[in-house]
């Protein structure tokens, strides 16, 4: 395919799967007396629903209506049930359709960390942090960070947090006891990922790689779900401490917009900091690898 036949197909797969995921009942559309051939919604109720006409949704859903207004977009939205996430998701797959998005090409994935975010990583003595871009490549971490993520770094993919999940997954599933949850985050930030980056080189071997390796992965690829980076917990199962519920917060790096800093954040005189104090102490007497 070429790049408008991608954008295209992006769309379509896209909206096809979140109607899929509304039933008419959802939308208060009778149930009985016709015969279904979709578990979701039909493209023409979808139509009827957002105030268009069943040829312009079509049109729409194929990638063939360029530049719809901010308000089709917001019934159709309202009509699929698009969170936040879903609908930028979308906004970003019919911009990529006019010919000025495919001209324009998004600045390259920034590899390294800024000084500055170095020094910030480091002063940070008793809290794990890691940086991470878009595709979920670590970029950097920080001694305790480090130490609390030892079990993944054992493994040359764990350059990569979806490589290690996917393609290690007899270890991934041992320090992660709710993999299946990351497992689905992962790749619903990917997913976003590539409506921001469609051309990016590194992003599509990945995804070529996954795809082929892990029957996991293209299941969860396949249902187009889209999420950014957010806030929230993270259950380690860990050699040293056990298994212990972190709190985190994902701090967007301005300098570099792709990079985000995750801060694990256990409260001071919980289990869970106790736990990661005495994970500093042992780390503390553990000589350091680069």
């Amino acid at each position: 395919m070429d790049e408008k036949e991608l954008a295209r197909a992006a769309v379509r797969d896209f909206l096809s799967t979140r109607r899929d995921r509304v039933s008419p009942a959802d939308v208060g559309l009778p149930t009985t007396g016709t015969r279904r051939r979709v578990k979701g919604l039909r493209r023409e109720e979808v139509a009827l629903l957002a105030g268009v006409s069943p040829e312009y949704y079509i049109r729409l859903e194929r990638g063939q209506a360029t530049g719809p207004s901010a308000g089709i977009v917001e019934s159709i939205a309202t009509v699929l049930r698009l969170d936040d996430d879903e609908r930028a998701h979308l906004d970003r797959l019919l911009a990529a359709l006019t010919p000025e998005a495919r001209k324009r090409r998004k600045a390259a994935v920034k590899e390294t960390v800024s000084p500055g975010i170095r020094v910030l990583l480091d002063s940070m003595e008793h809290l794990p942090a890691v940086v991470f871009n878009g595709r979920l490549d670590i970029l950097a971490v920080n001694d305790l960070g480090r130490a609390l993520y030892a079990p993944m770094f054992a493994f040359e993919s764990a350059v990569n947090s979806p490589r290690f999940l996917f393609l290690e997954e007899h270890a991934a599933r041992q320090l992660f006891p709710e993999w299946e949850h990351i497992a689905d985050d992962a790749v619903s930030i990917l997913r976003s990922e590539a409506g921001r980056r469609p051309d990016d080189p590194v992003l599509v071997a990945l995804i070529g790689q996954l795809s082929t390796r892990s029957q996991e992965f293209r299941t969860r690829w396949a249902a187009h779900n889209v999420r950014a980076h957010r806030s929230g917990s993270k259950v380690f199962r860990h050699p040293l401490i056990g298994e212990v519920s972190l709190p985190f917060e994902n701090l967007t790096v301005d300098a570099a917009e792709d990079q985000v800093l995750t801060v694990y954040t256990p409260q001071p005189g919980s289990p869970e900091h106790d736990a990661i104090r005495l994970l500093a102490s042992w780390n503390a007497t553990t000589p350091q690898t680069s």
